[in-house]
């Protein structure tokens, strides 16, 4: 059974609603992402953080999985599939994709802000005062910006064992995540989904300029031809 390993940012969950920072010059809902995306932003004004993703994780419930996620989900029948998500939302899950690695986070968990292995689930919301077991306040399972990776390794791992990678709704300028195209085996084939690619087709790359749910069925056929 072929193994594809699909890269999926903020593009594929746009189309169920969710905003992105990048589509408003740096804004995030109204926000600077320094103040909202770091732990310099944290630590200046944690209940302005703490509520913002509070915000987030209550818009996370009126949204639902769209058809990309959903054909995702049904790739599972026929191929092993493994998604590697810059997501923090549970969509993924949501349409019945069974192996998700989440490189920035999760917003339905929590961690403790002095133990970074100190993770449990979170569905309500965080409050300042809200400590872990060992006295420090509860933050968000969040990685922000200038923080560690911490299923990096892993990622590249899965990136390894590629015969088809699949590129959804990202633009492969945000490093770490942007550098485990580099990690496939050269002969693995490549299909980038983007609205405006930055990348062109060429021997081993199909580029496909379309939003995720209208290039996830195209790539679908395609793999049915080959």
């Amino acid at each position: 059974m072929k193994h594809i390993v699909v890269l999926t940012g903020a593009g594929i969950s746009a189309e169920s609603g969710i905003k992105t920072f990048r589509d408003a010059d740096g804004l995030w809902e109204g926000h600077n992402v320094m103040e909202v995306a770091t732990p310099e932003g944290f630590a200046a004004n944690p209940k302005l953080v703490l509520d913002f993703y509070n915000q987030r994780r209550t818009e996370l419930n009126t949204v639902k999985p769209n058809k990309a996620h959903l054909d995702l989900a049904e790739l599972e029948k026929e191929f092993k599939v493994s998604i590697i998500t810059q997501n923090v939302d549970d969509l993924h899950e949501r349409a019945g994709s069974t192996n998700i690695t989440h490189l920035h986070g999760e917003l339905l968990k929590s961690r403790s802000s002095f133990d970074k292995t100190d993770i449990k689930p979170c569905t309500t919301d965080i409050k300042i005062g809200d400590l872990c077991d060992k006295g420090y306040q509860i933050r968000p399972h969040i990685v922000w910006f200038g923080e560690d990776v911490p299923m990096l390794d892993k990622a590249i791992q899965i990136c390894e064992t590629a015969d088809i990678l699949i590129i959804i709704g990202t633009s492969m300028q945000v490093y770490p995540a942007a550098s485990l195209i580099h990690y496939v085996p050269q002969q693995t084939a490549v299909y980038f989904i983007d609205p405006k690619p930055n990348m062109e087709s060429n021997k081993n790359v199909t580029v496909i300029a379309e939003p995720a749910t209208v290039g996830i069925s195209k790539v679908i056929k395609l793999l049915h031809k080959n």
